[in-house]
């Protein structure tokens, strides 16, 4: 808009544009004026590219600091160029994550920081965490000598004798999934990085440090190439957070879960990180130590997702965000996203989408400083609404929008029920936690053909098929067919016909989002007249699962019939999990239905659930 208003002219744009990047960051109380000048002079300075820095840009560096009697770090991109000056140490004058460029596991940042210190003073754990932390080139620690030497026109300056290099190294062994949880920080940093000895400023300044970085990325490529996983996918680093009012069992198996989770979201899980604390962090939920632990290990691992065990609130999310400079997803958000994957009719499309907008609107106010620019304002014209108010305004329009057609989606389904009812087919519900075998059941009694996999949420939409159960012959399947008045739908005369309606798989602490937006889904649960609840045997953690089902079921609107337990996978199950079983549940069914075990027994036992539950 320069062309608009006289003043707003390209020089002026220019010295805008300077002053934004010759600002000085860090500790700047009781800098004087002709003080900060000098350290806005150090942009303009530059040091050959293959070098790590030269003797008289080490010494002018040393001089400032001995004056202002404070450390200085200074960064430089891999040109030579000076790209951020900071008064203070490295840990205090870090280059924000995001603002970092990413280049992955087997690069490095392509920033070096130079950086003065008392000549007593080593580089610690703050500067080598703040090394790792933004993954640098390298940090030239320049130790300064006291007073200094006389300069010629007088005054005096700082003296550097020596420099010590520190450095990233490259993982020895980089396993498909680390376990960390137990170090701390500094032992992190400690077995990431490395401090070379001392050696003369003028001998460093001749060494060539282009081959110096391009050996330690080779190095890096070389570890990272012998990880087996799908550089397509994401590379994700779970956190889970052991609070007192979970058992240590219940924790473990949710850390598990969240792993199936996001291998059936497509990434790839590079790396685990646990805490115990008595309760969350109101703003990070992990501590300040823990969060450092988690942006040195998502550095080191390459990984550009981190994923938490238990839902977060839109503050924490980029508080997040910001210290660790990836993106932060929650489980709610990996749970969506497979939804998103899988929904394949248009019902199930539509109350995915309603669940994401529902998601999404209260954390519009974490997206960062694109949401607060303004529209309008040109000329003299007020500067009018804020992106977010605008991207609010469309999404609740969606969202209403989207609830309309639930609710029509709703109508039709009660419309569907009424007529199976005046026909007089009952209806059995198979409900159970997700993967326990709901869909591979339903194609093994009815011929069904529905996708299932050994996935969690393999299969989203609900799906219905005709069954005809008769005593005590063997029962072939029936083909579904429509409503209207067909003659498929006439009672046979020996046996009775049921309607087996495959639902979506439950699990638990099930995102109230999803809850809302699948009502209309869910409707088919608590509108059958019997349910048949199917568990995982195989699985270790089945009774937590029986009981994350019941308490789904117990939300409901209206109470569902009744219910038959039936234990499936046997065939995997072991002896001990088959006998707790039946002294926990003696009235139970157990079968296989991959191996087709014990089906026979199961249709007798839906008969008998069917005449129950309708009176007969």
């Amino acid at each position: 808009m320069w062309f608009i208003l006289p003043f707003y002219s390209f020089p002026f744009f220019c010295r805008i544009l300077r002053w934004l990047i010759e600002t000085i960051h860090g500790d700047l109380k009781g800098l004087k004026t002709n003080q900060l000048k000098q350290l806005k002079r150090l942009y303009h300075q530059r040091v050959p590219g293959d070098r790590f820095t030269t003797p008289e840009f080490a010494q002018r560096l040393a001089a400032i600091s001995t004056e202002l009697e404070k450390p200085l770090c200074v960064y430089f991109n891999r040109r030579g160029q000076v790209i951020r000056v900071g008064v203070g140490t490295p840990r205090q004058t870090q280059i924000p994550p995001l603002e970092l460029p990413r280049y992955g596991a087997e690069r490095l940042c392509g920033i070096r920081c130079m950086a003065t210190a008392p000549e007593s003073e080593q580089p610690g754990t703050g500067a080598l965490t703040a090394l790792a932390l933004q993954r640098l080139d390298a940090l030239v620690w320049l130790p300064l000598t006291g007073s200094g030497f006389a300069r010629r026109g007088g005054g005096v300056g700082g003296y550097v004798k020596s420099a010590r290099v520190a450095h990233l190294l490259p993982p020895s062994n980089l396993p498909g999934l680390v376990v960390r949880g137990t170090e701390s920080t500094a032992e992190s940093v400690t077995q990431s990085t490395t401090v070379l000895p001392p050696v003369p400023i003028e001998d460093l300044a001749e060494q060539d440090f282009l081959d110096f970085v391009t050996g330690l990325e080779a190095e890096f490529a070389r570890e990272v190439s012998g990880l087996e996983i799908d550089q397509a996918g994401d590379r994700v680093l779970l956190v889970g957070v052991q609070t007192s009012d979970r058992d240590p069992r219940a924790f473990e198996d949710g850390l598990a879960e969240l792993d199936r989770l996001v291998d059936t979201a497509g990434g790839s899980v590079v790396g685990v990180v646990r805490q115990k604390r008595s309760r969350p962090h109101p703003q990070t939920v992990v501590g300040e130590g823990k969060v450092e632990e988690i942006a040195l290990q998502a550095q080191s691992l390459g990984a550009n997702l981190v994923a938490f065990d238990r839902d977060l609130s839109p503050a924490q999310i980029r508080n997040l965000e910001k210290f660790i400079g990836t993106r932060v997803v929650d489980r709610t958000e990996v749970i969506l996203d497979i939804f998103a994957q899988r929904a394949r009719s248009g019902a199930g499309k539509l109350q995915v989408e309603l669940a994401q907008l529902e998601y999404l609107m209260p954390r519009l106010t974490g997206r960062g400083q694109a949401m607060s620019r303004l529209g309008g304002g040109i000329g003299t014209r007020g500067p009018g609404e804020t992106k977010l108010e605008t991207e609010r305004r469309v999404i609740q329009r969606r969202i209403a929008r989207l609830q309309r057609e639930v609710n029509e989606l709703q109508a039709h389904r009660n419309r569907l029920r009424q007529r199976r009812q005046h026909h007089d087919v009952p209806t059995v519900a198979i409900v159970g936690y997700t993967n326990a075998g709901k869909s591979t059941l339903l194609n093994v009694l009815t011929d069904a053909e529905v996708y299932a996999a050994d996935q969690l949420f393999a299969t989203l939409d609900p799906t219905t098929r005709r069954l005809t159960l008769t005593a005590p012959a063997p029962i072939a399947p029936i083909a579904e067919s429509e409503f209207p008045d067909s003659p498929e739908f006439a009672e046979p005369t020996e046996g009775r016909s049921i309607l087996l309606t495959d639902t979506v798989g439950f699990i638990q602490e099930l995102p109230p989002p999803l809850m809302d937006a699948f009502r209309a889904t869910l409707e088919e649960v608590t509108e059958a007249e019997a349910l048949l609840h199917l568990v995982d045997l195989s699985h270790p953690s089945w009774p937590r699962h029986i009981a994350a089902v019941h308490e789904i079921l117990g939300e409901m609107p209206i109470v569902p019939g009744p219910e038959l337990l039936v234990f499936n996978k046997i065939d995997a199950a072991s002896s001990e999990a088959i006998e707790q079983a039946k002294a926990e549940c003696p009235h139970g069914v157990f079968i296989s239905a991959g191996d087709r075990l014990g089906l026979e027994t199961l249709r007798q036992q839906l008969l008998n659930l069917v005449r129950y539950a309708t009176g007969e």
